[in-house]
């Protein structure tokens, strides 16, 4: 009885949903707790559900349930939400992954650092792109494979017992208590994980963890039809896509942006297409440098995400380690990056540099020929012998359009790999995906990159595919119009507030391509000492952009995006981006992305009105 009203409440829910629900990625941040990210929207949700209130201006009220949907959103709550009260477990304990391989890998990751032993059973067969054998090999993952008819051919087992079984319809199971954790595999979905007695709650962090890192939640679409299979009872629709032709028009928008002329790739967000990059570059430096240390070369406050994941590759595996690149500031790119590969060199490692052009949040590009001449260095190690060459892993996400890689080009000599996050500039924030590709002299890397983005079963949706299709050809003419309306909005700050410090590219710069549309606003202070300064630049931030969102609320958002179709994005990178970054490193700055379509004028409006009341 119960079942058929949450089933009854859910089918209500999902003809009054928001629109945003579905074609939106990221979501207004004043709306947003991320200490309590799914729970906070959860509780709100359930108080509806129990009064039967599924009106949509309640819905429309509810809060943000995760700040970017790749890490869950409010369709893949209430999908999980209505999976848990059909195997009465609690909500948390169940999640939905866009891969089919990622949930094994969570479990794997958790039990290699508490070396605890891992079984994994499964019916039929393994999804084609798990690699038992890589898996062990390269992630450092220990595990023994178990083909069974049914549930009730698992032996008991001396650590975790992880089932993996094909599933047609999404409903409820008979939970088994041999079994720790149920991961249900859906064709063209995902994956959905039940974690399975209380002796394991311990992992849902972890779990939530990787998904926030390398991979992302099932997608708001492919929930939606996840949740018609439940209301219905029945088999999961599977929509026709012109996938084929539109990831073909994607690839060749790559090639044409970059001028790379490379096989380019596109996972499912821009983290699942790092954790592709550096699984396999570590993966051919096994094979081609074998039993030399790898060290990844990461800027101090860089993104929070790329900070985050590196450190948490290298806690898995004794021969990788992070070094700290500082960039920013009164730091130079160029000379730190000599001075880390000298050292490198020396101890004869593998180094593997990751960096930002321009740097997030201070909108700085270094000395492009000093980089290229720094990059291209050979260098001798303790004995002699000539060092490894490192690899360039640009994160080109603020400025797409640069041309970098191609023949000619400033890095087209050194071995580079550009990336990009597709839910800013590629796809106008309409979706995560995002993309990488090699330069010539980096192309013989992409093979194993591929094989990890597949490995993970991270590669980009067949929506994503149709989205990035349709707005990548635009993409130019975007950041070209985006550059302008910020490039007036800054002039305008420093005329009506000269004191404020900015961050942006110089007038030089942008003539040589750099046109981002981002800047960052060092807002002037006042205080005896130190610590007070800070409080009270802290304090204007805080009410400049309450102001911004307040008075312009269907333009201005407090968000951490970037490169949107619309409006404007305000945000702390301290308290957003930089998330995970060391409290030293953080940027307690306000961060503005300004798009082409905006009412610019009112923007400068309201600002001077925060200026005259200062």
């Amino acid at each position: 009885m119960e079942d058929n009203k949450m089933v009854n409440y859910i089918k209500e829910v999902l003809e009054n949903m928001p629109v945003g629900w579905l074609s939106i990625t990221t979501h207004r941040l004043d709306i947003y707790n991320e200490n309590l990210a799914k729970t906070e929207f959860l509780d709100q949700f359930q108080e509806l559900y129990n009064a039967n209130n599924f009106e949509a201006k309640a819905l429309n009220e509810l809060p943000t349930a995760y700040d970017y949907i790749r890490l869950g959103h409010p369709l893949s709550c209430v999908l999980e939400w209505g999976i848990a009260n059909l195997n009465k477990l609690k909500a948390n304990n169940v999640i939905s992954f866009s891969s089919k391989t990622v949930p094994v890998l969570a479990v794997l990751r958790k039990n290699l650092l508490e070396n605890k032993n891992t079984q994994i059973s499964y019916t039929g067969s393994l999804p084609t792109c798990f690699d038992a054998e890589v898996i062990q090999s390269v992630y450092g993952y220990k595990f023994e494979l178990n083909k069974v008819e049914s549930v009730a051919d698992i032996a008991e087992f001396d650590g975790s017992t992880l089932f993996l079984s094909e599933q047609e319809v999404i409903g409820s199971l008979e939970l088994n208590s041999k079994v720790d954790f149920y991961i249900n595999l859906y064709a063209n979905l995902g994956s959905i994980l039940l974690i399975n007695g209380e002796q394991n709650d311990s992992y849902v962090s972890d779990i939530q963890h990787v998904r926030r890192r390398e991979t992302i939640a099932m997608t708001p679409v492919n929930s939606l039809s996840a949740l018609k299979s439940l209301i219905t009872n029945s088999s999961i629709e599977t929509k026709k896509s012109n996938v084929e032709a539109d990831k073909k028009s994607t690839l060749d928008s790559i090639n044409e942006v970059t001028v790379a002329n490379t096989k380019p790739l596109v996972a499912s967000s821009g983290l699942s297409m790092q954790y592709a990059i550096m699984m396999g570059l570590i993966h051919d430096a096994q094979e081609n440098h074998k039993g030399k240390d790898i060290k990844f070369i990461v800027p101090t406050n860089c993104y929070g995400g790329t900070n985050d994941q590196a450190r948490r590759v290298a806690a898995c595996l004794d021969h990788v380690e992070v070094v700290d690149l500082a960039v920013d500031g009164e730091n130079d790119m160029v000379r730190s990056i000599e001075s880390v590969l000298t050292k490198i060199a020396n101890e004869d490692a593998v180094p593997y540099i990751i960096a930002e052009i321009p740097t997030n949040p201070r909108v700085e590009v270094p000395e492009l020929i000093e980089l290229k001449e720094v990059l291209g260095k050979v260098r001798k190690t303790a004995n002699g012998e000539t060092a490894i060459d490192p690899v360039f892993i640009l994160d080109q996400t603020f400025c797409p359009n640069i041309h970098f890689l191609g023949e000619g080009e400033i890095l087209s000599t050194v071995r580079t790999i550009s990336y990009a996050s597709g839910s800013k500039f590629p796809s106008g924030g309409n979706c995560t995906a995002g993309y990488c590709v090699a330069n010539k002299k980096a192309e013989a890397l992409i093979n194993k990159i591929e094989l990890h983005l597949s490995l993970c079963d991270n590669e980009a949706t067949a929506l994503q595919y149709e989205i990035l299709a349709k707005q990548l050809p635009s993409m130019n003419q975007r950041i070209e119009e985006a550059y302008k309306n910020t490039r007036e909005f800054v002039d305008f700050i420093q005329d009506v507030l000269p004191e404020a410090k900015i961050n942006f590219v110089s007038e030089e710069l942008a003539q040589q391509g750099f046109t981002p549309s981002v800047f960052s606003l060092d807002l002037p202070t006042t205080g005896d000492t130190a610590e007070e300064k800070e409080t009270v630049k802290r304090e204007l931030n805080h009410r400049l952009i309450n102001l911004m969102i307040t008075e312009i609320p269907n333009e201005s958002k407090y968000c951490v995006s970037y490169g949107q179709l619309k409006g404007c994005y305000w945000t702390i990178p301290a308290t957003s981006t930089q998330g995970t970054t060391k409290e030293g490193d953080k940027d307690y700055i306000a961060r503005v992305a300004l798009s082409a379509n905006m009412d610019l004028e009112l923007h400068k409006k309201v600002f001077l009105q925060f200026v005259n009341s200062i």
